[in-house]
């Protein structure tokens, strides 16, 4: 699988700057970014370490990373023909890539401060979402905890079997 690596072609007039964690990697993506996705797959979720991981897709030729790329580590499933790399000191997911799009290049979105020109309007794997991933249900403020929300039980209509 290719390595992604830093390009120093021309740049378009816009850019969205990322980086982990510790500040120890720094990338930029040129914008508008290629699309943006919310991914449910089991992989994804596992990865990430969160009930789904959005990414934004760049061209690999608009992606460039600026600093640290000695502090990045990478792992490579062969099996499924992907490649996640992410910050050595501090753990952060950087960006994922698939044997089956060489062109590409998937970049967590939490990793931009801001707006990468696309707004995440996919679902992958929607299928495969975990049971207990948030699904809108009404919240209400958690009393003697500011900034907390919850979800109430539901309350059992009458003759409803336990």
């Amino acid at each position: 699988m290719r390595r992604a690596a830093s390009k120093t072609g021309k740049a378009s007039a816009v850019q969205a700057a990322g980086a982990c964690v510790c500040g120890a990697v720094a990338l930029e993506i040129d914008v508008p970014a290629r699309w943006a996705w919310h991914d449910h797959s089991p992989a994804s979720r596992h990865a990430q370490g969160a009930a789904y991981a959005t990414y934004v897709g760049s061209y690999r030729s608009r992606f460039r990373i600026l600093k640290g790329a000695a502090s990045i580590s990478r792992f490579e499933d062969a099996k499924a023909g992907t490649a996640r790399s992410f910050c050595a000191r501090c753990g952060t997911p950087l960006f994922y890539e698939r044997a089956r799009s060489p062109t590409m290049v998937n970049i967590p979105r939490a990793l931009f401060a801001t707006r990468t020109g696309r707004e995440p309007r996919y679902h992958m794997s929607l299928h495969e979402k975990a049971d207990w991933t948030y699904a809108g249900e009404p919240l209400a403020p958690l009393k003697g905890y500011p900034g907390v929300m919850w979800a109430r039980p539901r309350r059992k209509k009458p003759g409803e079997g336990l």
